[in-house]
């Protein structure tokens, strides 16, 4: 279906990751322009700019720092005029399981500033851009994560990071984009474990699969298109021009509940 997104600007950061390079071939499909941010990863980006087959632009900054969020969009502007849509993807995630009594001051802050502050960075910088130069419509899609619905255990800075985005974020900012652009959208998909190269080493390990799978309704692992649709459908004002404020859970049915018992899963995943 033609999400008629063709043309539209859009800024997706995190782009050399999986969900963003799945949301980057996505909207390339779609016809979209695109913005593809990095910071660590850039030759990755550039590798896959010359794959889209649409206009793009690769920008490099650290999205923790406001001069260079700011430069950035400076920047995107600068080649493309207006911006439609910012799909705010870029974080991180700790392979190691910390308990609170056990977390370092400094790595709950830094969580806080690579997986929330950023963001704020981004949505304000985008929002700067509605109004010096307005669009008809407009969207911004905050990845969030499950955690940010259920929590995670050994992880509670990166499940408050993604709470606050999420919730209170999302919630506020779908009420002050129809003050700048009448037709603006914000929303949020959380996504479960899904394939991506943040979580590979997590995933080699089977029974931390059998312990996520327990409680999935499907029981598989997303793959990053998964997220990458979810986002272009909530990007999309023929396919979601009604929907603002919500919180999208790509997380395969799951729930706060044991769904299936390790033997189970051992016989529907071979």
């Amino acid at each position: 279906m033609d999400a008629r997104l063709k043309d539209k600007v859009v800024v997706i950061t995190g782009a050399s990751g999986g969900i963003g390079e799945a949301c980057a071939r996505a909207f390339a499909d779609e016809g979209a322009k695109l913005v593809l941010h990095g910071y660590r990863h850039v030759k990755r980006l550039h590798k896959l700019q010359h794959s889209l087959g649409v206009e793009n632009q690769v920008l490099q900054a650290d999205l923790t720092q406001e001069a260079e969020v700011e430069t950035m969009f400076k920047k995107a502007i600068e080649r493309f005029s207006k911006l439609h849509v910012l799909i705010a993807n870029a974080g991180i995630w700790d392979v190691e399981d910390v308990p609170i009594q056990c977390m370092s001051l400094d790595n709950w802050e830094k969580m806080m500033k690579i997986n929330q502050t950023s963001i704020f960075l981004c949505a304000r910088a985008f929002f700067q851009c509605l109004v010096q130069n307005p669009p008809k419509s407009a969207a911004l899609v905050i990845i969030g994560s499950a955690s940010a619905l259920f929590g995670e255990e050994g992880h509670a800075h990166y499940s408050a990071a993604k709470a606050a985005i999420t919730y209170g974020l999302t919630h506020t900012l779908k009420n002050e984009i129809i003050r700048i652009i009448p037709r603006g959208r914000v929303n949020a998909v959380c996504p479960s474990w899904t394939k991506t190269p943040m979580v590979e080493v997590s995933l080699r390990d089977k029974s931390t699969i059998t312990r996520s799978l327990q409680t999935h309704a499907i029981a598989r692992i997303a793959e990053p298109e998964d997220v990458a649709h979810a986002v272009v459908f909530l990007s999309s004002d023929k396919l979601a021009g009604q929907i603002s404020g919500e919180i999208l859970a790509i997380t395969g049915g799951m729930e706060g509940r044991v769904l299936h018992q390790p033997k189970e899963l051992e016989k529907k995943l071979g």
